[in-house]
């Protein structure tokens, strides 16, 4: 791991103040859109726009890398996005900021995919799965100090905005002055949408399922804790505590996914997170249940993503799966897009206690669903491949260098 730090630490120290500079952004706007009065469907469009932006980075981001390199889409994409974080508080109009979280999520998505790849060329063979693992750890934990700092300024005035612009900012010093060598951009070959759907229809119907989940995570956490009347240091614990969960339970539950048939594990954990909607949906729960709510639900959330990429992969020979990943990325940012809209149209319809509800709803469909295809395919008995910790913030190239370090098939 020593070696893994010293020929990566300028991008995982980049990669880490990204999420910062993210993370703040992400959680304030739900807090001053609140503050501002706009309407819980409004800010649901705010919210979801960041994820329209990121599919389409997705699909655009690789041409461009091809086209001017990786340089100077950093130096573009990163000033965009600090000038836009800056922009938000002098224009509080709620269509301004969908469009302003479209261009955000589109940069994010090209910066994403520029420092993976870049990562995976600093490192070896050896070294990669290791470095993998550490741009998934400072991945979490950008985003947990990013709770941390919220408390720190006053969140009606300018400063929550332009911190995260400053340190988007000087983000971009490490990785662009490392002495590493810009890498060779090379694009995915495509998989049919058909042909992925004919190989893990769990997957495919999984991927768009745990997209809208994390959407309403991360995109609405904050609205409906403004909506209750928690204070800015609760609604920074709360969703904290997504992520720390995600980041405590992934390994856990991925060393059981490999001694056990995932569909049961996935199908398991679902039904778990839908009882613990439940009650939180019912139940007037306080502050400190709360906080265990959204440990159990991140800690579900981002393991059961990192399963469904295995389980599919589990019926891929190796060459197919980059491709696959790629189209399993893009169903689970389809499904982002929708996450922050029917969560905030269920909160109009049944209250601030809707965000939960939502979240359960799609559980209850995933485990469902599990079962049934449990009953249409048998569990096939050869030995799986490996599982990989992913994020739902990683970029297919991410998956595809994690994959080719870890993932094994079975036919």
């Amino acid at each position: 791991m020593i070696k893994v730090l010293t020929t990566t630490w300028p991008l995982l120290l980049g990669v880490m103040l990204l999420m910062v500079g993210n993370g703040i952004q992400g959680t304030i706007l739900g807090i001053r859109g609140n503050t501002a009065g706009f309407t819980t469907f409004q800010l649901s469009v705010v919210m979801s726009s960041y994820f329209a932006g990121f599919l389409l980075g997705s699909r655009m981001a690789p041409d461009m890398l091809r086209r001017v390199g990786h340089v100077r889409v950093f130096a573009a994409l990163g000033s965009l996005i600090s000038a836009i974080l800056v922009v938000y508080p002098v224009f509080p109009d709620w269509v301004t900021w969908s469009v302003l979280r479209v261009l955000v999520g589109f940069c994010f998505s090209g910066i994403y995919i520029t420092a993976e790849s870049w990562l995976n060329n600093v490192a070896t063979n050896e070294t990669r799965g290791q470095a993998l693992s550490a741009y998934m750890i400072v991945q979490m934990l950008g985003i947990i100090s990013s709770q941390v700092l919220l408390n720190l300024p006053d969140p009606s005035g300018f400063v929550l905005f332009i911190l995260p612009s400053v340190l988007v900012s000087l983000a971009f010093m490490p990785m662009l002055l490392a002495a590493t060598p810009s890498p060779v951009f090379e694009s995915t070959r495509p998989l049919s949408f058909a042909a992925l759907f004919r190989i893990s229809p769990l997957g495919c119907v999984g991927m768009l399922l745990t997209g809208g989940v994390f959407a309403a995570m991360f995109g609405m956490a904050s609205v409906w804790g403004a909506q209750i009347g928690l204070t800015l240091q609760q609604i920074s614990m709360f969703v904290g505590a997504l992520y720390v969960g995600g980041l405590v339970l992934q390994y856990p539950i991925g060393w059981f996914s490999d001694r056990m048939d995932r569909r049961t594990l996935i199908t398991g954990l679902s039904f778990v997170a839908a009882a613990v909607m439940l009650v939180a949906t019912l139940a007037p729960l306080p502050f400190v249940a709360l906080l265990v709510v959204a440990l159990l639900l991140g800690g579900i959330t981002n393991p059961v993503y990192a399963l469904l990429i295995a389980y599919t992969n589990d019926f891929l020979s190796r060459e197919d799966m980059a491709a696959a990943s790629a189209g399993l990325i893009f169903l689970n940012g389809f499904g982002a897009i929708f996450g922050p809209l029917v969560t905030g149209w269920m909160m109009e319809q049944f209250g601030s206690y809707g965000f939960f509800l939502f979240i359960g709803v799609l559980y209850v469909a995933l485990g469902g669903y599990g079962l049934w295809r449990m009953l249409r395919r048998r569990v096939t008995p050869s030995a799986t491949g490996s599982y990989t910790a992913l994020s739902p913030n990683a970029s297919a190239m991410a998956v595809e260098a994690a994959l080719g370090e870890g993932g094994g098939s079975r036919r």
